[in-house]
């Protein structure tokens, strides 16, 4: 006979890790199921420095493991296996694996995000190495150095605004002539002395030896390409959620965002969402962490209320 778990959570990045504590602290039978690696994106940086109490993390998969083994001291069982389908009948939440399939009478959906790529040549080559994607992560690495921002919406102008606080310059590179962010980031971003815009222009290049030393950018008018030494560049286009599998079962928003309401809870009675993959402001290891604790704590109320 199939196992009944009281919770299952799809995603072992720090909110699944994290929600994955709290429920073999709380005493509910859990199952973690991840397709690649437990610690999710942020085993794609080389150091941690803004978790709390922790402020020099440069074994980063070590820390990922320790908070794996935590929860697994406390009873949580771990999967590496790729979720496929996932549907709920009478109160019961199924999800197939690529091996199999686990019931649960709760679900919590943590699979995360991914930035979104520029696709030019160094941008892996470079990636941690100057290369980074998120500004309030690796900001503080450039303090009164050089960093250039790629991108014109609102976490591209609040990246600048960031980092015109602690480096020296800063560049922002944007395709058009305007930016699609907020006028208000952009009047402060303009009115910023160590701000300067580089407009009507795209990377073609990133460029460097050990790390980033510059970015080649093109003109979209006139074609000529320019090279700005930089010592960061940080890309602010986007990102997207991993939450194909859930389309049709939980409602996204327009950008593939699982919706939840104040609790957490996704538009599924007993189906909670954490981390990365809802929708939220700030995208970070301790946000993520914190959905996990507290989507528990809201699953812990639906059990027992149901």
């Amino acid at each position: 006979m199939m196992k009944m778990y009281d919770l299952a959570i799809v995603g072992g990045g720090p909110a699944g890790l994290s929600a994955a504590l709290y429920a073999g602290r709380a005493g509910l039978s859990c199952v973690v199921l991840e397709k690649l690696f437990f610690g999710g994106q942020m085993l794609k940086t080389s150091e941690i420095d803004n978790y709390p109490g922790a402020p020099e993390i440069r074994d980063v998969f070590s820390f990922s493991e320790s908070m794996r083994a935590q929860a697994a001291e406390f009873g949580a069982e771990f999967k590496t296996e790729e979720v496929v389908e996932v549907r709920e009948n009478n109160g019961i939440k199924t999800i197939v694996t690529t091996n199999g399939e686990y019931r649960a009478k709760a679900l919590i959906l943590a699979t995360g995000a991914f930035p979104k790529k520029l696709g030019v040549p160094g941008e892996e080559e470079f990636a941690a190495k100057g290369v980074s994607y998120c500004a309030t992560c690796d900001g503080a690495f450039f303090k009164n150095k050089t960093a250039t921002v790629v991108g014109g919406g609102d976490t591209a102008l609040e990246d600048a605004l960031f980092l015109s606080a602690i480096c020296k310059t800063v560049y922002v590179v944007h395709r058009r002539d305007t930016f699609r962010g907020a006028k208000h980031l952009y009047n402060r971003a303009k009115n910023k002395e160590n701000i300067r815009f580089v407009l009507n222009s795209t990377v073609s290049e990133i460029v460097g030896e050990n790390t980033v030393t510059g970015v080649k950018v093109k003109n979209v008018k006139n074609e000529t390409e320019t090279l700005i030494d930089t010592n960061a560049v940080f890309i602010a286009i986007g990102s997207t959620p991993d939450s194909g599998v859930f389309k049709g079962f939980v409602k996204l928003d327009k950008y593939g965002y699982v919706i939840t309401d104040k609790n957490l809870q996704s538009s599924v009675s007993g189906v909670f969402a954490a981390g990365d993959v809802r929708q939220k402001t700030l995208r970070q290891i301790i946000t993520a962490a914190a959905d996990g604790a507290e989507s528990v704590y809201n699953v812990q109320k639906f059990i027992f209320e149901h």
